[in-house]
């Protein structure tokens, strides 16, 4: 059973008079930044010269400076960047200017438990990953809770690594809700995992054959939307409040039977057989390596794939039904409707 730490095991004292460098202002970044300066420690933020993202953080009272010049004057560095990035922006800004004392800290253990990044032994290296996008750690912090977290020491070169940790943990919110000891093996392959076979990779492909089987068969795709697509948050939402015993509580029994009988047909033995040749595709660093090298290559198989999908049946069909739809928020900054 892994240790769990709640707010009576940390409080942001031991980086009260430390300098936290948020490398980075995206989803993660802006939240982490301005939880930590609303919990009263002190926050600079390290973007390039050009970047679009420094008139966000400094309108939200946030200094900004290069992440050179941002992993100088940090104690504590926080590398918010995508996974890709990571080791070129670590090469060329981050470790020349890492001195001995200083703690450099990640959301996901990618770069390191792969090998992207090598940390000097004279530093500290630990985890903070919450368990939520950064705008839910943002929001559940303004409501005065927070989101659970995972913390992991992966070099403990000052005795205090974990206390340091936890600081962090209790300034962005999470102890309020619970932090649960890992690795950064265990983070990372279990994450990888769960966004290939389930949680993105499985869930849209699952979503998108159910809508074409109905539509192949001459069901109308506005039909074959709400019930493949639509209506996949209410049950999720039963999910995630009380589990899969509350999900099948909360349905009609001809569903739950339904569950019981046909739901193996479709993850079978065969799914499971693909899982496991995923799982084992991440702990020997093949997928890692293969999506370094795509980024490495210009992107153009990503971008293909990802036009791609944007053109399928179900996108169009969908924009068209969520324009009735006007309880939903729009997500105006990346287009999507």
């Amino acid at each position: 059973m892994p240790r769990r730490f709640y707010e009576k095991d940390g409080t942001t004292e031991p980086l009260k008079g430390k300098t936290i460098a948020i490398i980075g202002y995206g989803s993660q970044g802006h939240a982490h930044a301005l939880n930590l300066r609303d919990s009263g420690l002190e926050v600079i933020v390290g973007l390039p010269e050009g970047s679009k993202s420094r008139a966000k953080a400094e309108a939200a009272g946030l200094r900004t400076v290069t992440p050179a010049d941002a992993v100088k004057e940090g104690d504590v560095i926080m590398l918010l960047v995508p996974d890709h990035v990571q080791a070129d922006l670590y090469q060329s800004d981050i470790e020349p200017n890492l001195k001995p004392g200083k703690t450099l800290m990640f959301a996901h253990g990618f770069a390191v438990h792969f090998g992207f990044i090598t940390p000097p032994k004279d530093i500290d290296v630990s985890m903070i990953a919450p368990k939520a996008p950064g705008h839910r750690v943002r929001e559940v912090f303004v409501e005065g809770s927070g989101v659970p977290a995972l913390v992991s020491v992966y070099q403990d070169a000052s005795g205090h690594a974990l206390e340091n940790a936890l600081a962090y943990a209790a300034g962005i919110g999470s102890l309020r809700a619970g932090v649960i000891e890992t690795t950064f093996k265990e983070e990372t392959e279990s994450d990888l995992f769960g966004e290939q076979a389930v949680l993105c990779g499985g869930a849209a492909e699952l979503i998108r054959a159910g809508f074409e089987t109905l539509v192949d068969a001459g069901y109308a795709p506005e039909i074959a939307y709400f019930e493949c697509l639509h209506e996949l948050k209410l049950i999720v939402d039963l999910i995630y409040e009380g589990g899969l015993a509350y999900m099948r509580y909360s349905i009609s029994d001809t569903a739950e039977y339904g569950d019981y009988t046909r739901g193996p047909r479709i993850v079978n033995d065969e799914t499971r057989k693909e899982m496991k040749k995923i799982l084992s595709e991440i702990q020997s660093g093949q997928f890692a390596r293969e999506w370094m090298a795509e980024n490495k290559e210009g992107r153009a198989k990503f971008l293909g794939m990802r036009a791609a999908q944007a053109d399928q049946r179900i996108e169009k069909v969908g924009g068209e039904l969520r324009k009735m739809m006007t309880f939903l928020k729009r997500n105006k900054e990346v287009g999507v409707a």
